[in-house]
């Protein structure tokens, strides 16, 4: 591809290049992370890559960035607990992943972080299904699910405190199994640090560990898993 060809695909606004080449390398399009941004300029990244595509997703919105998203397309998907705007293509298609990527949280304290990664993986074109509220607490909560965990193509498990429920799902499965440590937990988990350390750890073969709190990532890596 010539540089000019390459310059078409990008789209300059005062204060964003918006990468319409990202479907051809990535397999979808452009993600608008809000942290930092101001409402306005959320917006204005979201209109162009609607008009690209008909669809966008933004991460780490705000409640005013949320409002903003919200007034300007009536028809997005707002999860304020995922701190998440969806504006699925219409009509959405059928998912192209050749499995079901499902996405397990320890407690319910770790949902923000879970609610991110499965709107992700649904807006990646993922068959996409939940498992909540199963940690190491309770272990018989997780082992009464063994059925469902077997059935899934790829898993991600979201767990703050000492992080330990991804080894448990790694030890009783064959796909992989994707970690993200949040920062949930007392004064001792260092912000998600002691999870992630005891994810990084694990002595179940397979498991890959992301970022705290990085649902997001851990969808990216699952949809790519899923669709390869």
């Amino acid at each position: 591809m010539k540089l000019d060809d390459l310059e078409s695909l990008f789209e300059r606004l005062p204060f964003a290049t918006i990468d319409h080449l990202r479907p051809l390398t990535q397999g979808h399009q452009e993600v608008i992370l809000c942290q930092g941004k101001t409402a306005e300029q959320v917006v204005g990244i979201a209109e162009r890559l609607a008009a690209a595509s008909g669809s966008f997703l933004a991460t780490r919105a705000e409640p005013g960035q949320r409002a903003a998203l919200a007034t300007r397309f009536p028809r997005a998907e707002l999860n304020e607990l995922g701190r998440t705007v969806y504006l699925p293509p219409e009509p959405e298609p059928a998912p192209t992943g050749r499995g079901t990527i499902l996405v397990v949280t320890a407690g319910t304290s770790d949902l923000p972080v879970a609610e991110e990664a499965t709107v992700t993986a649904r807006a990646f074109s993922n068959r996409v299904e939940r498992l909540t509220d199963v940690g190491v607490a309770g272990i018989h909560r997780v082992l009464t699910q063994a059925d469902a965990l077997r059935r899934a193509a790829v898993i991600i498990v979201v767990a703050g405190m000492e992080g330990a429920l991804p080894s448990v799902v790694g030890g009783l499965v064959r796909a992989p199994v994707i970690a993200v440590p949040t920062s949930v937990g007392y004064g001792a988990s260092f912000g998600g640090v002691a999870a992630l350390l005891g994810m990084l750890n694990s002595c179940a073969a397979g498991v890959t560990v992301v970022n705290i709190d990085n649902g997001f990532g851990a969808a990216a890596a699952a949809s790519r898993i899923n669709h390869s």
